[in-house]
């Protein structure tokens, strides 16, 4: 019986060894997140999001830049449902931060992936892991006229 154990117990190392082994870095489209009917019925039309450099008004008052890390359960999801979903959670976390501090609008929204930024007006940085995904976004809140 000893000997069942200690087998069951080197089987649960070696599957959690395995779960923790991938870590990748995962660029994925904007526009496909964006699209999602989560992200059309969640986020906040009110708050403006501008990916990277893309252009706006000048803002009347520069509120702050923050970063909001967000991570969710990869198990039975596709690298492609767990990152729009845990994508949303960042979004959706500089939309309230954004109202919180005044502002109507987050400029500069960018990837940050192991202090390696990614900014794009087409992608965002996933980092996608056997059972762990993780979306982190940083942006300038602003007040835009």
């Amino acid at each position: 019986m000893k000997s069942l154990h200690l087998v069951l117990l080197a089987a649960l190392a070696g599957f959690t060894a395995a779960a923790d082994a991938r870590d990748e870095r995962l660029k994925m489209p904007l526009k496909d997140a964006l699209a999602t009917p989560a992200a059309q019925e969640k986020m906040n039309p009110a708050v403006k999001l501008y990916f990277g450099d893309t252009p706006h008004a000048k803002p009347e008052l520069t509120l702050g830049t923050f970063t909001a890390n967000k991570k969710t359960n990869f198990f039975n999801k596709s690298d492609k449902e767990g990152c729009e979903w845990v994508f949303l959670s960042a979004v959706l976390a500089l939309q309230q931060r954004a109202l919180k501090e005044g502002g109507n609008a987050v400029v500069d929204v960018h990837s940050v992936y192991r202090n390696a930024t990614l900014r794009s007006r087409t992608q965002y940085d996933c980092g996608a892991g056997a059972v762990v995904g993780g979306v982190a976004l940083r942006g300038t809140v602003v007040k835009l006229p």
